[in-house]
Formats: structure tokens, C-alpha cells, sequence
């Protein structure tokens, strides 16, 4: 693995609090993560992939509260990520997770391009990336999981997650204090595409500050 930011100072480092959450979450993977903080930090920023006022928070409020969704899958399962971006949270999940196996679905070649490198130089042999719009995918990916971030709303989120997740899997997508609203609106959508009753679901409360809200939506059997 290559040092991407070289001796930049800029690299964050985690508080002694994140240090404890991150040993907890990546055990001996630790220093995997730490590879992928510096390259959001460094080209990850270079390429607008993150705005550079995010460096100090690349910990916490961004890998960590990724890596943490990871506790609500079962072993050995496949996992979609829809609107990959700058990984998260496709990355952060297959650094904590290595016997998950994950396809990182992105549109936008940049980032695709970016995501490639950052899974090479970390040698992640659990990740393949695509070069997709998520509806596109419908038919040739399925997942037990299929996870997203900050992609779009849940009415309009459910429509491009429920089609690449397997009958009896589930959608994970990563929220904020809108969850609830977002669920309200979403319940027809969700039903009509085969999906169950939506939930709230906390990740990570045992080793983070602020748990990570998640809103899980099972897809019934066939």
C-alpha cells in the first residue's frame, strides 16, 4: 500500500475516542482505514469528492459512522452499495468487514475512477466496482444488503435499492433526523415495490458518540 499524502500534515488523525471506536470497529484492519482516511483527505479532497471542511470529521461523522452499519449484517453476505461517491459507505464496510463481499455501484467516472485506485492500493480482493446508474443494475446485481448514503430521498431511494436486494435481504440506508419524515412518505412507494415495513434501526451505540441512524426496510420473500 502506497502512501497517498505522503508527509502531508493535513492527514488527520483520530481523537483518542475515535482511536477507541475505530480499534473496536476495524480491529486489525485499523490500519486499512487509516489508508482510506488519507486518501479522502488527500486526492479524495483534490478531487471534489469531499469539501475540504470535512478533513477534520473524516473520522467520525464520515468513516466511522459508515463502518458501524456493518455490525447490522450477517456473515458472509453480499452487499450492494448504491451512489458509492467517495466510499462511504462501501469502503468503510469492506475495511470492517472482510468476509462481506461488496459491489460499489457509482455513475460518474471521476469517482469511479478514484474508488478503483483507493481499492487497489488498499489490496481490497472483497470489493468490485461498477460504473453504473443504480437502475441499470436492476437484473444483473442483487445483494443481501444494498446500502446508500446521502444518495436522495427515501421515496425516490426505495425505487433504485429495492430492485438489487434479494428476496428475504434488506436496504440499509444511512439517515438523519428526517428519517421518520422520510419513512411517512415513502410507505406506498416501498409497499409497491415489494418492500416490508420500514424501521429506524441505531448502529454503532456501543462505540460511538452519536450512533448512526439507519433506516432498514426488509423486501419479502417472492
Amino acid at each position: 500500500m502506497t502512501d497517498p499524502a505522503g508527509t502531508d500534515a493535513g492527514v488527520p488523525e483520530p481523537t483518542a475516542r475515535e482511536l477507541t471506536a475505530a480499534s473496536a470497529v476495524f480491529g486489525a484492519r485499523l490500519g486499512l482505514a487509516r489508508g482510506f482516511v488519507a486518501h479522502l483527505a488527500s486526492s479524495g479532497i483534490e478531487r471534489g469528492l469531499l469539501g475540504p471542511r470535512e478533513v477534520p470529521r473524516l473520522w467520525g461523522r464520515h468513516v466511522l459512522n459508515c463502518a458501524v452499519v456493518a455490525e447490522l449484517m450477517a456473515a458472509d453476505a453480499s452487499v450492494v452499495d448504491v451512489g458509492s461517491g467517495a466510499g462511504l459507505p462501501g469502503l468503510a464496510i469492506a475495511i470492517a468487514r472482510p468476509d462481506l463481499r461488496l459491489d460499489l455501484v457509482e455513475p460518474l467516472e471521476r469517482r469511479v475512477i478514484w474508488l478503483k485506485e483507493v481499492v487497489d492500493d488498499l489490496g481490497l480482493d472483497n470489493v468490485a466496482v461498477h460504473r453504473a446508474r443504480a437502475e441499470e443494475m436492476a437484473g444483473i446485481l442483487h445483494g443481501d444488503y444494498v446500502t446508500a448514503r446521502a444518495v436522495s430521498a427515501l421515496s425516490t431511494l426505495a425505487g433504485w435499492t429495492i430492485p438489487l436486494t434479494r428476496a428475504g435481504g434488506q436496504v440499509l440506508a444511512i439517515k438523519g433526523r428526517s428519517a421518520g419524515e422520510e419513512i411517512d412518505k415513502a410507505r406506498k412507494v416501498i409497499r409497491k415495490l415489494g418492500g416490508g415495513t420500514a424501521e429506524i434501526v441505531m448502529a454503532g451505540a456501543d462505540v460511538l458518540e452519536e450512533p448512526t441512524t439507519v433506516v432498514r426496510i426488509p423486501v419479502r420473500p417472492a
